[in-house]
């Protein structure tokens, strides 16, 4: 293993998480087989705000070493700092941020760099803006006047200029680029004659085909029949949908076939990269899943944190339920939540028949987090969370959209009821004072007996499984990437705890043409999820646990699943091959041993 590894990975989430790219970064920050092997992470991101105070600048977990922007210096790149601010006219925070796992105690404190972009000398900026056409034919003068492209843009001749000063240009380093975000990083590190700079690209997703699966009615059931007909037809993503070059994301992520190695997160991942292009046919690309959370607890542990979700129901609604069912998610289309809701119909008209009863936690917001004062303002007026109502602080125009669902579905079942919770946190001084005083976000995972995740667009999905080592039954789609990590380990046929719903499934055996395939809308889309939730629906009533043997016989194949499942174990078989083999495109030297 080199020395002196050093890996930089240009992201948005930088400092907080926001999404699934934070919780990868969680994942490879407390994960030994990284830590062991990569000698120097530096994390890069635009600096969104500059109001706050120094000790906010990189979040509760970060220590600032350096701040044009508060005048803070206690670290010795200082002097070098100060000519790139005064070359670029920009500012820098430098410092560190600490990652913990609480479960496992596992830390690391990567270096992070945070570059204000909002005022840089338009000549350097233009002089890249050139030679990206020029060398990868990005035109972005096309997309300029979007600021989610053009901090990206203004970010990567910075980025490149702040490693040279701490020492990270080097052959040994390799710039990942999460997302379209990190691309123009990337291109400006190949571009750069100084250092032979390995680039990677992390497809977290293919923001492309993400696009029109969301925008089509026809959702998944359409584009993955289509994209793979197009994919035996020989023809790609602008032949079948029209030119994408319309979209700021497209050209930037076509461009990762610069990079010396990509990373897909999923099988789909894959095959939808290869619809680019011709050029991504051949390109190295590798799957490297995500991992997901491994601890093993006992029977009494899970049915102490499905206790507390059972008062915690008792409390709101009146009842104890017999089942606790879970979704926790970001409130976005490509979740496919309608489909819990089509399932559910399905499982109340079973608990009826046999005097079930069951309670759906949905755990989803599209804003930011209400304050504690709020949410017990809206618990004393009305009701929250049983009830809502339009308008901050309670529902966003996207939460409207999705508790109108909820409503028709809980005034239409009796046995089984959906509290939809729009706040980000689980846990009492969060969510109000009819939650268990005790409660934590981790009961929501240990106690679940379900927890669902019927994405429509879902590159891997590390939260669906998150129950899945606590003994829950996970209920995924298979355009998931997370299923084909599944399959990779074990025989799903086999498996109890998890459960694979196909909307992709056209039920039929006739030869389409991709015209044809096309024209799957959503009345189509309706009929085959009509079919498929009520397979879902059964599958489910047949696998829930009776009694405290079959929990505890499921905690047990569940923990084993996810054992296989790890960070540990997706970094060591994976991404640490990966990048071997970006490495090796310029030298031999060895950051990876098997064990």
């Amino acid at each position: 293993m080199a020395s002196d590894t050093t890996v930089v990975h240009v992201t948005h989430e930088a400092v907080g998480k926001i999404g699934g790219i934070g919780a990868v970064l969680q994942g490879l920050f407390t994960c030994n087989s990284y830590l062991d092997t990569i000698d120097r992470s530096i994390i890069i991101g635009p600096l969104f705000t500059i109001e706050g105070s120094v000790s906010e600048r990189l979040g509760e977990d970060g220590e600032v070493l350096y701040s044009s922007i508060d005048g803070f210096v206690n670290t010795g790149y200082a002097q070098a700092f100060c000519k790139i601010e005064n070359f670029f006219n920009t500012g820098i925070v430098y410092g560190r941020r600490t990652f913990v796992d609480e479960q496992t105690g596992i830390k690391s404190s990567p270096e992070i760099l945070l570059i204000d972009v909002k005022y840089l000398h338009k000549g350097v900026v233009n002089e890249f803006k050139k030679r990206l056409f020029e060398e990868f034919g990005v035109r972005s003068h096309l997309y300029e006047h979007l600021w989610e492209y053009e901090q990206y843009i203004r970010l990567a001749p910075v980025a490149i200029a702040v490693l040279k000063v701490i020492g990270a240009a080097k052959d040994s380093t390799t710039i990942i680029a999460h997302e379209f975000m990190g691309m123009p990083t990337a291109l400006a590190a190949i571009l750069e004659p100084s250092c032979d700079y390995k680039t990677v690209f992390y497809a977290h997703e293919v923001a492309t085909m993400r696009r029109i699966v969301e925008e089509h009615p026809g959702h998944d059931t359409m584009f993955y029949n289509v994209m793979k007909q197009a994919h035996d037809d020989k023809v790609y993503v602008n032949e079948v949908f029209g030119n994408q070059d319309s979209y700021f994301k497209h050209p930037l992520i076509e461009a990762s076939k610069y990079c010396d190695r990509i990373c897909a997160v999923g099988d789909n991942v894959l095959g939808e990269l290869q619809f680019l292009a011709p050029e991504f046919e051949n390109a190295g690309i590798d799957i490297v899943y995500n991992g997901i959370p491994a601890y093993q607890i006992s029977t009494a542990e899970k049915l102490a944190s499905k206790a507390k979700l059972q008062q915690y129901c008792d409390n709101l609604l009146g009842y104890k339920p017999d089942f606790v069912f879970t979704h926790v998610t970001r409130l976005v289309r490509s979740k496919g939540l309608w489909r819990d809701l089509r399932v559910l119909k399905h499982i109340e008209n079973e608990f009826r028949n046999r005097g079930k009863t069951a309670v759906l936690f949905l755990l989803s917001t599209e804003v930011s987090q209400r304050r504690s004062c709020d949410i017990l303002d809206m618990e004393s007026t009305y009701n929250w969370p049983v009830a809502h109502r339009e308008g901050w602080p309670d529902l966003s125009g996207g939460e409207a959209g999705s508790y109108t669902g909820i409503q028709e579905f809980n005034a239409q079942s009796r046995n089984i009821k959906v509290i939809f919770i729009n706040q980000f946190g689980f846990e009492p001084r969060r969510c109000g004072r009819r939650m268990p005083e005790d409660m934590e976000f981790m009961d929501i995972r240990k106690g679940s007996d379900v927890e669902f995740g019927q994405s429509i667009y879902e590159p891997f999905g590390i939260s669906q499984f998150e129950p899945l080592t606590f003994g829950g039954i996970c209920v995924a789609g298979n355009v998931c990437g997370c299923t084909g990590f599944l399959k990779d380990i074990a025989d799903v046929e086999s498996i109890q705890n998890v459960i694979i719903a196909d909307y992709t499934n056209l039920q039929t055996q006739d030869n389409l043409d991709i015209e044809d395939l096309l024209q799957i809308d959503r009345s189509v889309r309706n009929r085959i999820e009509a079919s498929v939730s009520e397979k879902v629906a059964k599958e489910i009533i047949a696998r829930m646990p009776q009694n405290e043997s079959e929990i505890e016989r499921l905690i047990e194949t569940g923990f084993e699943l996810a054992k296989n499942m790890s960070w540990e174990a997706a970094v060591r078989n994976y991404l640490l091959v990966s990048l071997q083999k970006a490495l090796d495109k310029q030298h031999s030297q060895s950051i990876y041993t098997q064990t």
